[in-house]
């Protein structure tokens, strides 16, 4: 009921802009509730925090962002809300592909792999098909979004 006007929404440049914005007080809650609560609450997307290595300072860096999961492999897009460069999150995932991923209070490490050729096509048409942001997204931008699988250590 209320995903197509939130979908146009997060689409349009002033919702990328208010939720770039909104997104430092989530990950202020995920983190304080274990990644159980979300501002955007039970009409958001899901969520999930990744925590990442710094490829540059080798310290951990969280980052909420939406997932999608197929049997037991959770799928990331770097979207960066279509902006011009790629997510910092993305770039620590190339450098260290351990990581760990918080979700209902429970903490999993993971594996990252970054899809390509038919595979990344295929994930990536999931995420659109969910919501219509990721469309906007790669209109925006003159970049491939990246896409990675992460499988459970």
């Amino acid at each position: 009921m209320l995903k197509k006007p939130l979908d146009a929404f997060a689409s349009s440049r002033f919702g990328s802009w208010c939720i770039r914005k909104m997104t430092p007080i989530d990950r202020k809650l995920l983190n304080r509730s274990n990644g159980r609560l979300t501002i955007f609450g039970p009409i958001g997307v899901p969520l999930l925090l990744l925590t990442t290595t710094g490829r540059k300072s080798g310290q951990p860096h969280t980052t909420p962002l939406t997932y999608m999961c197929e049997d037991d492999r959770l799928f990331l897009v770097g979207s960066n809300f279509g902006q011009r460069h790629h997510p910092a999150w993305s770039w620590n995932l190339l450098a260290n592909h351990d990581a760990a991923v918080l979700m209902g209070g429970i903490e999993i490490p993971v594996a990252a792999t970054m899809l390509t050729g038919a595979e990344r096509e295929r994930i990536f048409d999931k995420f659109v098909e969910y919501t219509r942001t990721y469309t906007e997204y790669t209109n925006r931008t003159t970049r491939d979004l990246r896409v990675f699988a992460l499988d459970r250590r």
